[in-house]
């Protein structure tokens, strides 16, 4: 199994994870008052910490013990990187080599097109730098974490905690941002670093960085490296940056701006929200609110006080998500790029999609349309089988759900609110968001073979 379909593998991976997490999670010691938390309760949490979502329906800071939080904590670490990636890590920090089973299966956590017989070895990451990406992951999580601890720390001190706690909350919050989980364990939340540009903008690069993926991050660092050497230039040794970091970035920066811009000018004149504030603090709380909906879910404004306008375009930004092979959710900023690479291909009348001089072939377009697809379907189930259990309005429901989906954390209070079926529910969504579109992407990649015939063409009326 693990030679013929690693994305069941990884489906099975993360759903027995699940069920562990689960189990631990429902120990008396888990608990603050050594008392067994409901099935339901525990089953949520385990499956938001596994796929790295931040939803709960229990308060984090006061339910769960020492032993219950750094359970979480282990399961959304773990969840971030990738099982296969994990696995491999481990693989190569036992036998200190990586075999050609190990590199395809690492390599297809990064890209589950090479599933799929004849694809181009002309990916994100080649077979020859799967070692090196390994590496670049497990030195980036630990690097990244630990800068953000020692940033946090100290402004945890100023706001009066002591240095255990401080510690133990800065390397707590830095890895929920590096994985975009969005958990939070200090009692009164981020409420009083609401306005504070110093602790916002730690949060934010952190989210930032988990969001544009460990391929991404390899690419960066390989440039960079590669640009100081220039013995390596001469013999054509340097690598540039490759189209999948090139369309990560740019989608990713263009649906950040885009959202600062829309979350600050429909929330500008709103009193419970962005109203009261300074102009310097609109932009900030505005530009970190666009930042978490790649799949941070560290929010500081509640939901319910938002216009409806807003709260659909946090919708879409959620429901796009953050970079392939990342920690964060979504349908993925590649595949949207995708989409509209081809819409602007077809207005144009090229044959082929076109991106920074590099061509893009058509099965990457039918993954993409199928992701699409499979995402919309999967919110749309979800949402109405929640509001006929809840009763409530669409626009509540849709927003946790597309929350749940994108694997984002922002909230809106349902979650803990929701009848036990409907906590199933959302827990089903968070699953689907996390290893649903990754299989299903292996999935339609593995059935593209060649055929020697074809059936008589007849165009049907479109649009």
């Amino acid at each position: 199994m693990f030679q013929s379909s690693p994305a069941r593998v990884a489906l099975l991976i993360f759903t027995g994870l699940i069920l562990i997490w689960t189990a631990l999670l429902s120990l008396p010691i888990a608990s603050a008052d050594r008392s067994v938390t409901p099935l339901a309760d525990a089953f949520f949490t385990a499956v938001s910490a596994i796929c790295v979502t931040g939803l709960s329906t229990v308060d984090m800071s006061t339910h769960w013990s020492l032993f219950g939080d750094i359970v979480i904590l282990v399961g959304f670490q773990a969840g971030g990187i990738g099982v296969l990636t994990l696995a491999s890590i481990l693989g190569l920090t036992v036998t200190r080599r990586l075999g050609l089973r190990q590199r395809l299966l690492a390599a297809s956590d990064t890209n589950p097109m090479r599933a799929s017989r004849g694809v181009s070895e002309s990916q994100a990451v080649g077979l020859g730098d799967i070692g090196g990406l390994l590496r670049a992951v497990a030195v980036s999580l630990l690097v990244i974490e630990f800068a953000l601890t020692v940033l946090i720390t100290p402004r945890l001190m100023v706001a009066g905690y002591d240095l255990p706690h401080s510690l133990w909350y800065g390397f707590y919050l830095g890895a929920s941002a590096f994985t975009n989980t969005g958990f939070v364990p200090i009692p009164d939340g981020l409420a009083p670093f609401a306005t504070d540009p110093y602790m916002l903008g730690v949060l934010a690069v952190g989210v930032f960085l988990g969001s544009i993926g460990f391929p991404v991050i390899f690419a960066l660092y390989r440039y960079v490296s590669n640009g100081w050497k220039p013995h390596r230039k001469k013999m054509g040794l340097h690598k540039k940056i490759g189209l999948h970091a090139k369309l990560t970035l740019t989608t990713t920066i263009i649906f950040v701006i885009f959202g600062w811009l829309a979350i600050a000018g429909l929330e500008w004149d709103n009193a419970a929200t962005l109203g009261s504030q300074n102009v310097w603090d609109t932009l900030l709380s505005s530009g970190y609110t666009s930042v978490m909906t790649r799949s941070g879910g560290l929010g500081i404004m509640d939901p319910l006080d938002m216009n409806g306008s807003t709260l659909l375009v946090i919708d879409m930004l959620m429901f796009v998500g953050g970079g392939s092979a990342s920690t964060a959710g979504g349908i993925k900023v590649t595949t949207i790029a995708v989409l509209f690479l081809a819409a602007y291909a077809e207005a144009r009348g090229y044959q082929d999609m076109q991106a920074f001089g590099r061509r893009i072939p058509v099965e990457v377009l039918r993954v993409a349309v199928s992701i699409l697809i499979w995402g919309a379907t999967i919110v749309l189930a979800a949402s109405v089988a929640i509001m006929h259990m809840t009763g409530e309005p669409l626009h509540i429901v849709l927003f946790e759900v597309i929350s749940a989906f994108g694997t984002c954390g922002l909230s809106n209070g349902l979650s803990g609110e929701l009848p036990d079926a409907g906590k199933y529910v959302l827990a089903a969504t968070m699953w689907a968001g996390r290893v649903g579109t990754v299989t299903l992407a292996a999935a339609v990649a593995a059935t593209s073979r060649s055929r020697m015939f074809r059936f008589p063409e007849e165009r049907p009326i479109v649009g």
